[in-house]
């Protein structure tokens, strides 16, 4: 024993041998089969990847190999180029870096860029994302106008019995289909009533409003009914609005939203009550406030969705 441990007591002596066994513990590598630190959601699905293939790339056999399914981005390689696996989707986080393999690589028509968007906070750092290569409209052979290919290709991968394809670029033609139509009102007399239509098609539709037992397309001569219109919210919609200002018992009745094209014409229908002071108290109401019956579905409803 040297002699600088002789000169220290028992217990001394003992935590000099085991100090040096610490510092080698502490030093030596993480086991891949260590849990990854706790973080968000798509970080933990990165560092479970990396533990997964461990620190090298083992023989490739291929008919080890699982298959991976409902990949709606495709496939592409793993790290050690040997086992097919599910591309990232459109939206998903990716790798920068081709020769990377943390988040995954993008699927086909996807390219990983950064994400440069406006919505970044003041300091926030962009994160790389898979975004369409193309961001034309297309129409498919369901007849269904598709925002741009990669959209088409995942509800083709999806329904592969459908055998989706690409009929041609551009959007398909179509009449006028009301995407949002205008829902019952009703309201105390001088207050205001609006009500919303929103229209596809492909030649661009036309609305007009037409209130039933007139033969004048609103808003006519009355000073007191506007109309509005406007392109969008999304491509190859327009949205036309009708408002009645300081509402009467006159204006009581069915309002109709017509939307034409030169291949055909849609339309749907919202009716307007109208209270007096005296009718609103002899309801019971407590307080005065306008009421829209707008299903419930349509408020929760996505705006996006992979189909025009």
């Amino acid at each position: 024993m040297p002699r600088e441990l002789r000169r220290l007591p028992a217990n001394h002596a003992a935590a000099a041998l085991v100090l040096p066994l610490l510092l080698l513990a502490v030093r030596a590598p993480l086991r891949t089969s260590a849990r990854p630190a706790p973080g968000p959601d798509y970080l933990r699905r990165g560092w479970l990847r990396l533990l997964a293939e461990g620190e090298g790339c083992a023989p490739c056999r291929p008919e080890e190999c699982a298959a991976p399914r409902g990949c709606l981005a495709g496939r592409v390689l793993d790290a050690c180029g040997c086992c097919w696996e599910c591309a990232n989707l459109e939206g998903q986080l990716c790798d920068l870096d081709p020769s990377a393999h943390f988040y995954g690589h993008c699927g086909e028509q996807l390219e990983c860029q950064l994400d440069s968007g406006s919505d970044l906070s003041p300091g926030e750092v962009p994160e790389p994302l898979c975004v369409c290569s193309s961001q034309r409209p297309l129409c498919g052979s369901d007849g269904r106008t598709y925002a741009q290919i990669c959209r088409l290709q995942e509800v083709a991968r999806a329904r592969p019995d459908a055998n989706l394809t690409v009929v041609h670029p551009g959007p398909c033609e179509s009449e006028p289909q009301i995407v949002s139509q205008p829902h019952d009102v009703w309201n105390v007399t001088g207050q205001d009533v609006i009500f919303g239509c929103e229209v596809f098609a492909y030649p661009m539709a036309s609305i007009e409003w037409r209130k039933d037992g007139l033969d004048i397309q609103l808003p006519g001569d009355d000073p007191h009914i506007s109309v509005q219109f406007r392109g969008g919210p999304q491509r190859f919609e327009v949205t036309g609005w009708l408002q009645i200002q300081a509402v009467r018992p006159s204006d009581e009745g069915t309002y109709r939203c017509l939307a034409r094209n030169a291949l055909g014409q849609a339309e749907a229908s919202a009716t307007l009550t109208v209270l007096t002071p005296d009718q609103l108290n002899s309801t019971g109401i407590p307080q005065l406030r306008s009421w829209n019956m707008i299903p419930e579905e349509e408020v929760d409803s996505e705006e996006n969705e992979d189909y025009y």
